[in-house]
């Protein structure tokens, strides 16, 4: 539990006695348990475990009691669900809406009877709010604006959308004279493939500097909150940050824990425990003498832990820890590995450049070859490739290729595999291609069976050599297509056939579990961006992070080896030598 937690629970308490229309004197006292926990310079369940909460200003042991026992229960309490209870149904909920306490939310439901947020949506939308005693047409406004916000924030962002807004805010909050440090945490920097929340840690003496400085960032549209810990506010295009301020000093221990995950935290927490230590957001502290044994950096508190430093990416309790005690920890791939990019579309097919457009992007990008694999024809919206369009496109790659030499731009094509499972080109034509990736985007409600039948059909084509986002998956969008993964990576080591880690930022397929498996198994992966467009080139990256987090070296991916090990494949071998 964090201290945050403990703060929102004894808010929650008063906000329902305040619902409840209890003594003030009551709802007081939690609201200032709530300020002074808020306010801790330490970890409020070190506090707990060591029988001393009644030590916290404002905390006696009434309110001591209800908090060990939210600690015991892992973050649930009797009294608090008794207290919503004996609230009408749903009333509670309205509290979550900015701008709504407990005797607005008391008003809106002995006026107009709101029970949950579609109803305080419908009854704005009807300019009901607006007859309420107190509650005029700006705050009918701020209510359809503040839930549209909180639609949007509790929608999980493509990590292709949160890592990019995370690095503008970085930016920007460098800047800060007397800022030292700042990092996004949790599910950014484990680099999962979805993000719920936008958390950067910043390291900083004074939280009144950042706070002040917010008012003249551009990339600030709101402060929603602002405390001695936390400042909330939202971006330029309506998405919400959370700035988690903390002392230098306590840098390494804030940035572990907030970046989690909750599993790897908890597995390290027992591991220091063990070991005669607490492990808190402030540090590594003796359990005997309370002396602080490490907390500036994160390299300094897995030493002292004994282990060696943990990618942010493994950190999922999958082995991480016992591999890093026991000296085993991959070096994972990174993008200065990556050589060439193995799918990419140029105006051939739908990408919006020109091949040799793609091509000067890829070489800025310090590649030595990248394939262009613009779609075959079956997938009709992508006007693609015939026979005739690919023996000129060919042509034209010939002619780029002595102009860009050493550079090498090689043929390829992104081959549908039809609905019935056939292939659009015949053996005789898939043989002029450097590379065939073979891909479903058609026929995607059929059933596992005939799905997986024609994804091992295409892998054991002799030239096919890879499969491109074998999931079919769009993130938020689009599950997965009803397939058998073990099957298909069984052909596909089989046949020494590639599976894809689609960098695109709506697809990110392999995901991380998948392409984990398929390495087990003895599968390479190939990396593609998938760009039609040169900025596109830049997805990379996101296929590196799930590779990262599959635990993948530059010796499980091909995009690392060199144009000859890679075109060994189309001479038949089951895959490139090192």
């Amino acid at each position: 539990m964090r201290n945050e937690d403990v703060v929102r629970f004894l808010e929650d308490i008063a906000a329902a006695l305040e619902l409840k229309q209890e003594s003030a004197y009551r709802i007081r006292a939690y609201r200032d348990a709530a300020r002074h926990v808020q306010e801790l310079g330490t970890d409020v369940e070190s506090l707990h475990e060591a029988g001393k909460l009644t030590e916290i200003p404002g905390v006696g042991a009434s309110i001591a009691e209800k908090i060990a026992g939210f600690f015991a229960t892992g973050g649930r309490s009797a009294y608090l669900d008794q207290l919503i209870r004996e609230i009408p149904e749903g009333v509670f909920a309205l509290l979550a809406v900015p701008g709504i306490g407990p005797a607005k939310a008391n008003a809106l439901y002995r006026h107009l009877r709101v029970t949950s947020l579609p109803e305080l949506a419908e009854a704005a939308r009807r300019h009901r709010v607006r007859e309420i005693p107190g509650m005029g047409e700006k705050f009918e406004a701020s209510i359809l604006r503040e839930l549209g916000r909180m639609g949007k924030r509790q929608t999980r962002l493509p990590l292709g959308v949160a890592w990019p807004l995370a690095e503008r805010v970085q930016a920007a909050i460098r800047e800060i004279p007397t800022v030292a440090a700042v990092e996004a945490g949790g599910s950014i920097r484990r680099r999962r493939e979805t993000v719920g929340d936008v958390d950067l840690l910043v390291a900083v003496h004074d939280a009144g500097v950042v706070e002040r400085a917010l008012a003249h960032l551009a990339i600030v549209k709101e402060v929603l909150s602002s405390g001695e810990a936390r400042i909330t506010f939202l971006t330029s295009d309506d998405f919400q940050v959370d700035l988690r301020l903390v002392d230098p000093a306590h840098w390494g221990a804030a940035l572990l824990h907030w970046t989690g995950s909750k599993a790897h935290n908890i597995k390290l927490r027992q591991r220091a425990l063990e070991r005669g230590y607490r492990l808190n957001e402030y540090g590594l502290t003796g359990l005997a003498d309370g002396k602080v044994v490490a907390a500036r950096t994160e390299a300094d508190l897995y030493e002292a832990l004994g282990l060696a430093w943990i990618p942010p990416e493994l950190r999922e309790d999958r082995g991480e820890i016992e591999a890093a005690d026991a000296g085993e920890l991959p070096a994972l791939i990174t993008l200065d590995d990556v050589r060439g990019d193995l799918h990419a579309h140029s105006t051939w097919s739908d990408g919006k450049a020109s091949i040799e457009a793609m091509a000067r992007a890829a070489i800025a990008r310090g590649y030595a070859y990248i394939v262009i694999t613009d779609h075959s024809y079956s997938l009709g919206v992508t006007r693609g490739l015939t026979n005739e369009k690919a023996a000129a496109r060919r042509r034209e790659i010939a002619a780029l290729n002595e102009t860009l030499a050493p550079f090498r731009i090689l043929d390829g094509v992104e081959l549908e595999i039809r609905a019935t499972g056939e292939l659009d080109f015949d053996d005789a034509e898939l043989a002029r291609f450097d590379w065939v990736g073979a891909s479903i985007h058609l026929g995607l409600r059929q059933d596992e069976e005939r799905i997986t039948a024609r994804l091992r059909g295409a892998i054991a084509n002799p030239h096919v050599r890879s499969l491109n986002h074998p999931s079919g998956r769009l993130l938020s969008r689009r599950p997965p297509y009803d397939y058998d993964l073990a099957a298909v990576i069984a052909e596909a080591a089989r046949h020494g056939k590639a599976l894809e880690v689609n960098g695109s930022y709506d697809r990110m397929d392999l995901d991380a579990a998948a392409a984990r498996q398929a390495h087990a198994a003895g599968v390479k992966l190939a990396l593609g961006s998938d760009a039609h467009t040169p900025s596109g080139l830049g997805d990379m990256r996101l296929a590196i992070a799930i590779a990262r987090r599959a635990w993948l070296t530059k010796d499980d991916v091909l995009n690392t080896k060199t144009l000859r090990q890679l075109l060994r494949m189309k001479a038949g071998a089951r895959s490139p030598r090192a």
